[in-house]
This record gives structure tokens, C-alpha cells and sequence, in this order.
């Protein structure tokens, strides 16, 4: 078996800590998910809509990085419970939009404060400087946008 280079190891290791951190911390926050018995995918819709208002379908699933079949499935559950809406455009009929019910919107406002708390209690082990120097790495990262 080939030796792994210096390069490739350190990109390797770098990475797995990455994914294991991520894993680890979302795992974490989204324990809080379990008392109102949403997925995390639920729990993405009602807070996009909570800060971004009514949005078709296609925007919601570009916001939580899902598919739009992913997203309809999501909403079709998420309708039975009565927490969305969706409505047709009654200029183009082909058109629907999301929206928030009352009982959605009081149950992401109550959840979303949950996860905020949960979300800086998990980041509050770094410092505020390391906080500013990992948001910058991972921006950078996220930004590569793939290929060398």
C-alpha cells in the first residue's frame, strides 16, 4: 500500500474532524426537536418561512438545501398538522405559496428560541475570537464551490 502524502493525510484528518464536529453539534441542537416531535427537515421549513414570510415551494427547498420532491413531502405533513397553509396565486394559479398558520407560527417562534439558546450554548465552548475565526474558515470552505 502507497504511503499517504503529507497534503492528502492533513486534508483527510482536517475533514474528518470537520464532518465529526458538525455530526456531533447538530446532534446536539437538534435534540430540542424531539419534545415538539419535528424533523430537522420540518424544523427548517417553519423557521425559513418564520423569518423569510410566505415562499413558494422551490424557495424553500434553496434555503434548507433540500430537494423540491423532499420539500413537498415535508409540507404535506407539516399541512396535516396544521402548521402551514399553502395558497394559489390568483394571478397564475400554477403558482403556490407557503405560509404560516397561527399554530405555526407560535410553536416555531417557542422552538426557534430553543434551539438559538441550544445553538450558543454548543458554540459558547469556543472563544469569541475562535467563533470569528471558524465562521471565516468555513465561509471560506463553503465558498470554494468545488474543483481545485
Amino acid at each position: 500500500m502507497k504511503p499517504i502524502e503529507n497534503q492528502t493525510y492533513r486534508a483527510l484528518s482536517t475533514y474528518t474532524k470537520l464532518m465529526r464536529a458538525a455530526g456531533s453539534v447538530t446532534s446536539r441542537v437538534h435534540r430540542v426537536l424531539s419534545t415538539p416531535k419535528l424533523t430537522i427537515s420540518q424544523f427548517g421549513v417553519l423557521e425559513a418561512l418564520f423569518h423569510k414570510g410566505p415562499l413558494c415551494q422551490k424557495d424553500i427547498a434553496e434555503k434548507i438545501l433540500k430537494s423540491t420532491g423532499n420539500i413537498t413531502l415535508v409540507i404535506d405533513n407539516l399541512e396535516k398538522q396544521s402548521l402551514v397553509r399553502r395558497e394559489r396565486d390568483s394571478e397564475d394559479r400554477r403558482y403556490l405559496t407557503v405560509h404560516l398558520t397561527e399554530a405555526g407560527t407560535e410553536l416555531i417562534a417557542r422552538v426557534f428560541a430553543d434551539v438559538e439558546s441550544a445553538i450558543v450554548a454548543e458554540m459558547n465552548i469556543l472563544s469569541e475570537n475562535e467563533q470569528e475565526q471558524l465562521g471565516i474558515l468555513c465561509k471560506k470552505l463553503g465558498m470554494k464551490g468545488g474543483g481545485s
